[in-house]
């Protein structure tokens, strides 16, 4: 008796332990595979002057069908790492892409990548780095120089110079400002020529202007405004 009633509740605690590192393995192991992949998010601008409609293909699987110029997507979630995109003429598939570029995208990261270039100056991709937070602001706006033949640009509004100098394939800092109607005055800083560009800003809205298109050329030089809901 006195070696059994020995035996028993030894064996009992070996048991609860062993039971106990398989509870936590399986715990651990849950954790592992249920872990979420990072993401980043990205949105799409066509400022290829002269390119046409086209396709998109990242990672050699079309993307975004007959994209017009001028246009822009909404922010998607992409995996973060390192993608080929190819941009194609639409229809004529990935083997005639004008532009074959690598992207790196990190997590928790925005970015807006761009179609750039003229049929003069070639094609080629440009990517920012967004941010869609107010900061405290009612309204924010940010300027991305996208025409290949403008040169060097200011911008003002209300008398007041509030970016003096933005080259081609820059994006300007982020301006805050209050909810209401402005007139930018953009000029072309090497040929002193102004356009006046009109925006009604709404309160808890981010706003991006993509100057696009040629000086004196096809397709025109235009201003294309878009809005997002900030954070």
């Amino acid at each position: 008796m006195t070696k059994a009633s020995y035996h028993v509740p030894y064996l009992s605690r070996c048991l609860m332990v062993l039971a106990g590192i398989i509870a936590l393995l399986v715990v651990t192991s849950s954790v592992t595979f249920a872990k979420p992949m990072a993401n980043a998010t990205v949105r799409l601008v066509h400022a290829a002057a002269g390119a046409g409609n086209v396709d998109i293909f990242i990672d050699n699987t079309k993307a975004i069908s007959d994209f017009s110029y001028g246009s822009v997507t909404k922010y998607v979630s992409v995996p973060a790492g390192t993608h080929t995109v190819k941009i194609a003429p639409a229809g004529k598939g990935i083997g005639a892409a004008i532009i074959t570029q690598t992207a790196s995208v990190a997590a928790n990261t925005i970015y807006t990548a761009a179609a750039v270039g003229s049929q003069a100056t070639g094609f080629g991709m440009q990517t920012f780095i967004d941010n869609n937070s107010l900061n405290g602001a009612a309204a924010r706006i940010r300027v991305y120089h996208l025409s290949p033949n403008v040169g060097p640009v200011s911008v003002a509004t209300g008398g007041k110079t509030v970016i003096p100098s933005l080259s081609y394939k820059s994006a300007s800092s982020y301006l805050s400002l209050t909810a209401n109607s402005y007139t930018f005055n953009v000029t072309a800083l090497q040929t002193k020529t102004t356009v006046p560009v009109t925006a009604t800003l709404a309160s808890g809205m981010v706003y991006s202007v993509f100057a696009i298109g040629l000086y004196k050329g096809t397709p025109a030089l235009q201003f294309v405004t878009t809005a997002v809901k900030g954070s």
